[in-house]
């Protein structure tokens, strides 16, 4: 029989650290190479005992799992499979035309194109290309277009693209009647941009050297001098720029987790300096949009914590003219609203499931029904401002995506698009269930589970609990392709709604922040006993998995209930959280101190933060199989926190369970930018978590 192979071996250079008199020892510091900026834009200059050691541990995860490629093969052959090849999106109507993408047949990258707008919405006319981003990938072994825009008056088509995965954008504007660049390209952009509503200027976002946004410019549309329109001093604030629903008025908006500020530039002037709507306050967030004859604003002031709408009928809407029109009620998280000329529809949350509510120009509102016990529900407000129609998008996860037109008048809603699942789904075949766990501190967690009909509940179903409570971000029950392979193997599926998401609302994820951060994972462990309470799983037959923020999730409770868990699938995750904390150079540090709080300062920040923080909290315990992926140009999570979290797991863990590292040697925090390279990803995530509950792991 053969013997396992045998991981690599990190080398420990211990690194003295002091910080508000307290001192740490980090003895893989050197995984991070100093010029990490330059490797952001050029991977090819990291250092070369960094890449070799990153690339042994892609051998030994590939050996590790050599025998789940015919199964990662299998998973990704079941995705694709559910992928209709040509798929296209809904035609979104704007003025002659309407706006689509579709996909040409086993392309990894979409085709956008208009045609002309017929009678009655149907069909009008011959396809004009407007961007074929699959040929323009071609030689590129990542390739992402991040905001894609025609110009108001049809005449153009910008896009930015990040060919590395650094999210270092290059914006283009194309010539709609020539099919050439209408100018040079704008370089080290953010993938977010506007044109004024009179199509001749282009509004961007230029990154700095640590791949901040720092500055709005200005340029004209068919190439031109940069003008700067706003500078931001505060190196923690996210900067994006849009226009108003009905035209009048280009928006720059400044903002962190908990405190906004909006510029606005009139639409008639758009070379006028910027004016604030109102001076920014800590602890208070706010956006608008103008409605015609007044302001709209969706706000927190006032201790309105799930957030209130007001209306300002001022020119410049300072807070001393907002006036309370949708009253705040604890519990209701008005999530966000969409203005057309004679309506306005108002998204919200309620006990973790999303409703749409629509309020004509008379304050008459209506709530549009849906019946599922557990559903997902978006609005997609489209380009037009003078129409009846909103669309929204419908999910659940047995129910595949349904795109509906509705109309605010007559009430009438249209289906316009279900998503078609080639190899065959039938939801009947599929329950989805809401449960709730009790946390710690008595919290009621909601839990989403789907599962075929005939799973049994007597433990015995491996179950994949997935999480991620960070930013206020939800997780929707949505309908997922992917998540069908595992769970059409028996599998129980598990989302849990744990706090620092807005699940249940905007103070469900103040519970998870800061001081309360460790709530977000004490839920999620209260989430997984119930399950094995409930007789859904049993102990070491529970997979966590989460990404990004919910690597860290998932790191933390590693640490706190090893045996809890079959496996841990960490992907992108923030597990060397003290450590990114305290280095200012990094794309989001000072953005992210709101959340977490900052260990430079805050000698309370900076125990709380070491006592949960993933890889500061390793020590000699029996580890489950982990499985950390990371993408070598990410500039949200770097490449180094994985691997060092890797590293120290390896040489403290008690078990004899592998610690695997992946590392995308050619992508940044995304993975792989194609629809079906990024499949062959969580082909992986899946086949490990099999090979780990099934013991496939354990020496022969």
């Amino acid at each position: 029989m053969s013997e396992r192979p045998a991981p690599p071996i990190a080398p420990k250079i211990p690194h003295r650290i002091e910080q508000l008199g307290r001192v740490r020892i980090d003895d893989y510091a050197w995984m991070k190479d100093e010029a990490w900026q330059q490797v952001l834009r050029h991977p090819s200059t990291l250092k070369a005992d960094i890449r070799a050691h990153l690339e042994a541990e892609n051998a030994y995860t590939r050996a590790m799992l050599a025998g789940t490629e015919a199964l990662q093969a299998q998973l990704f052959a079941e995705m694709k499979g559910r992928i209709k090849d040509d798929d296209a999106s809904v035609p979104a109507a704007d003025g002659p035309y309407e706006y689509y993408s579709r996909y040409a047949p086993g392309a990894e990258h979409p085709i956008h194109a208009r045609r002309p707008r017929g009678p009655g919405g149907d069909n009008g006319g011959p396809e004009t290309i407007l961007l074929d981003e699959a040929a323009e990938a071609q030689g590129h072994a990542y390739h992402q277009v991040g905001a894609a825009h025609h110009s108001p008056d049809h005449t153009l088509f910008a896009w930015a693209v990040d060919t590395q995965g650094s999210e270092y954008f290059q914006i283009r504007v194309r010539d709609l009647a020539t099919g050439q660049d209408a100018g040079p390209p704008v370089e080290s952009a953010y993938g977010d941009f506007c044109f004024s509503p009179d199509s001749a200027w282009l509004f961007w976002i230029w990154r700095d050297e640590n791949a901040r946004p720092a500055k709005v410019f200005r340029r004209p549309v068919r190439g031109g001098e940069d003008t700067l329109v706003y500078e931001e001093a505060d190196e923690g604030m996210f900067l994006g720029v849009g226009t108003a629903a009905d035209d009048s008025h280009i928006l720059i908006h400044v903002g962190n987790q908990e405190t906004t500020e909006i510029l606005l530039i009139p639409a008639a002037d758009p070379t006028a300096a910027p004016v604030i709507a109102e001076p920014r306050c800590e602890g208070v967030k706010y956006s608008l949009d103008h409605w015609g004859d007044r302001w709209v604003i969706r706000t927190n002031a006032d201790e309105a914590v799930d957030f209130k709408l007001c209306v300002s009928h001022a020119a410049i809407p300072a807070r001393t003219t907002w006036a309370d029109w949708i009253a705040h009620r604890p519990g209701r998280y008005i999530t966000g609203f969409a203005a057309y000329a004679g309506h306005l529809a108002r998204a919200e949350r309620v006990e973790a499931l999303d409703r749409l509510v629509i309020i004509d120009r008379a304050g008459n509102e209506h709530e549009v029904a849906f019946d599922e016990e557990a559903y997902a529900l978006s609005l997609d407000p489209g380009h037009e401002y003078a129409t009846t129609l909103t669309r929204y998008v419908y999910q659940s996860p047995t129910t595949p995506r349904q795109w509906f037109d509705y109309d605010m008048d007559s009430r009438r809603r249209t289906l316009r698009k279900t998503q078609e699942v080639p190899s065959g789904h039938d939801p009947a075949a599929y329950v989805a269930r809401r449960i709730t766990a009790t946390a710690s501190d008595g919290a009621r967690v909601p839990i989403t589970l789907l599962m075929r009909a005939d799973t049994p509940r007597d433990g015995s179903a491996p179950v994949m609990l997935y999480g991620y409570g960070s930013y206020g971000i939800a997780m929707e029950p949505s309908f997922s392709i992917r998540n069908l392979s595992l769970v059409d193997r028996g599998w129980i599926w598990a989302v849990a709604h744990i706090r620092g998401g807005s699940d249940k609302g905007w103070g469900w994820f103040l519970d998870g922040r800061k001081e309360a951060k460790t709530n977000t994972f004490t839920d999620f462990i209260a989430c997984a006993d119930h399950l094995v309470a409930e007789g859904y799983a049993t102990p070491g037959r529970i997979a966590a998995y989460g990404g990004s923020a919910g690597g860290m999730l998932v790191g933390a409770v590693a640490n706190l209930r090893p045996e809890l868990w079959g496996a841990v699938i960490a992907a992108v995750p923030f597990v060397d959280v003290l450590n990114t904390m305290s280095d200012t150079t990094l794309p989001l540090t000072p953005p992210e101190w709101p959340e977490w709080g900052n260990p430079l300062e805050d000698a309370a920040a900076y125990d709380r933060i070491a006592g949960y923080s993933p890889y500061d909290q390793v020590a000699a315990r029996p580890y489950p199989p982990i499985l950390a992926t990371g993408g070598l140009s990410d500039p949200r999570v770097t490449y180094w926190e994985p691997a060092k979290w890797a590293a120290r797991l390896r040489d403290q863990s008690t078990s004899d369970a592998p610690v695997l590292l992946k590392i995308n040697m050619e992508a940044g925090h995304g993975g792989a930018s194609g629809r079906f390279d990024f499949l062959k990803e969580i082909a992986l995530d899946y086949a490990f978590a099999v090979w780990a509950l099934d013991g496939g792991w354990r020496a022969p």
